[in-house]
C-alpha cells in the first residue's frame, strides 16, 4: 500500500532543499504518493529563470557540487516525471513575491494555501526542510 508523503520546503539552503528532493524523488519513485509544498526561501528556486544557486551551510552542500549528484530540481523533476509527485506553491508566498503561476517553472502545480496543504496532508507522513 503506497505511503502518503507530504514536504515542506521552507528553507533555502542546498543541503536542505538537497534533501527534500531526494526523499520526494524516492518515495514517488517507489510508488508512494508525494506532495511537496514550497513557501518562504524555498520558493524562489522555482521561479523561471533563476539563476542562482541555494547557498550551502556547511561542507556537506559543497560535497554535492563538487562530487555531480544530480541537483535537487532535477531530482524533483523526475518526482514528477517517474512519480507523478505534486510540487505546490504557496498562494501566500506567491502574492508576497507578486508573481503569477505563469512565472514558475513547470513542474509546480497550482498555487495552494496552507489551509488546503494541511487538509490534504491529514492522515500522511509530514516532513519538513
Amino acid at each position: 500500500m503506497p505511503r502518503k508523503i507530504h514536504i515542506v520546503c521552507v528553507s533555502g539552503t542546498r543541503e536542505k532543499l538537497q534533501m527534500a528532493a531526494m526523499f520526494a524523488s524516492v518515495a514517488a519513485a517507489c510508488g508512494d504518493e508525494v506532495t511537496v509544498f514550497f513557501s518562504m526561501n524555498a520558493l524562489p528556486y522555482f521561479v523561471k529563470g533563476h539563476k542562482g544557486e541555494a547557498p550551502a551551510e556547511g561542507e556537506f552542500g559543497a560535497l554535492v557540487t563538487q562530487k555531480g549528484v544530480p541537483p535537487f530540481k532535477q531530482l524533483f523533476q523526475q518526482a514528477v516525471e517517474l512519480g507523478d509527485a505534486k510540487l505546490l506553491p504557496c498562494s501566500m508566498a506567491i502574492d508576497l513575491l507578486k508573481l503569477k503561476k505563469d512565472d514558475l517553472d513547470p513542474e509546480m502545480g497550482p498555487p495552494t494555501g496552507l489551509t488546503g496543504f494541511l487538509t490534504e496532508s491529514e492522515g500522511g507522513q509530514l516532513l519538513t526542510f
